[in-house]
């Protein structure tokens, strides 16, 4: 889908892209940096927007220093600032878009109500934009960016400004573009949770150079570490602490975290699997104190855990 060759830009002050090479597949794939990165840069010169400094870029085999206006045609983009007219209504907005990208005025109107509709805001499409909230905004570009059926789409921070759980309902949008549609995703994204979440594969830059490119999977595979969440009984108020003390009179080695993988408020035992036998003597335990077992598994590496430190504490201070 995308393929980047030495790909360099500078600025008279700045390097953003210092000789970038990558290859992105099919599907859905996470590019993930600091602000200023490179991220907005890449994606600006993978559409034609912006000449690159030196090196070659190509998008759907399209060369992106000549033919910047069919690779335009065929692929969607989704802006990270908000770019939206506040006095015309999401209908107009995403027909006027879909005329733009050259679908004859009937089709336009079917594919807006279409995408309107897959993106939630079918019952809200008369309203003019400026009434929206940021959530509503943001889908309102990603549906313009999905209008015309691109086969690849470009999505800049689509989660900025979102809560929680609108961040969650915009990363299921997402995923769904490719498993309803079969249209491959490069969304890009700070916050290293989501890309975890949403993407097959993912991309990591740091000051305009890759640091890694591979699959998800890749990034989290699976680690001896067994996670054991119980729950609380009549008998054991703190259910987390009654199996701690069991465990440890047990021999075993035993870390509380929670769920963020912060250190100590318990909730979440990590404890090392060193056979089967960890599971019984666990089982055995829970068993014996009465209490609940929500989960026992084998933990996974956060993608957080293999990017350079300075890397993510540079995320993780911007998320912040």
């Amino acid at each position: 889908m995308i393929a980047t060759e030495s790909l360099s830009k500078r600025f008279p002050r700045v390097t953003a892209l210092d000789r970038l090479s990558l290859d992105i597949g099919p599907g859905v794939t996470g590019l993930v940096g600091a602000n200023g990165a490179g991220k907005s840069t890449l994606i600006k010169i993978l559409l034609g927007l912006s000449p690159a400094t030196e090196g070659r870029a190509a998008v759907l085999g399209l060369d992106v220093a000549t033919k910047g206006g069919e690779i335009r045609e065929r692929v969607g983009y989704m802006p990270e600032h908000d770019c939206l007219p506040p006095d015309v209504s999401a209908t107009e907005f995403v027909v006027h878009m879909a005329r733009m990208s050259g679908l004859p005025p009937t089709a336009a109107r079917e594919r807006t109500a279409d995408t309107l509709r897959h993106v939630g805001l079918y019952e809200e499409r008369y309203r003019p934009i400026g009434g929206y909230s940021t959530g509503m905004k943001q889908r309102v570009k990603l549906a313009q960016a999905l209008v015309h059926d691109p086969q690849l789409v470009l999505l800049d921070e689509p989660t900025n400004g979102l809560d929680p759980v609108g961040r969650d309902e915009m990363l299921g949008l997402i995923r769904r573009v490719h498993t309803d549609f079969g249209i491959s995703v490069l969304v890009t994204s700070h916050l290293l949770g989501e890309l975890e979440r949403t993407c097959d594969h993912v991309v990591v830059i740091d000051g305009g150079t890759l640091l890694r490119s591979s699959s998800t999977k890749d990034f989290t595979q699976t680690t001896t570490t067994l996670a054991v969440e119980v729950t609380d009984s009549d008998t054991h108020p703190d259910g987390t602490a009654a199996l701690r003390a069991a465990l440890v009179a047990a021999g075993l080695q035993v870390h509380e975290r929670t769920e963020d993988g912060l250190p100590g408020a318990g909730h979440i035992l990590l404890l090392e699997a060193t056979g089967e036998e960890t599971y019984d003597v666990v089982r055995d335990a829970v068993a014996d104190l009465g209490i609940g077992l929500v989960r026992m598994e084998q933990r996974r590496h956060h993608i957080a855990e293999v990017f350079r430190p300075e890397a993510v504490q540079a995320m993780e201070v911007q998320a912040r």
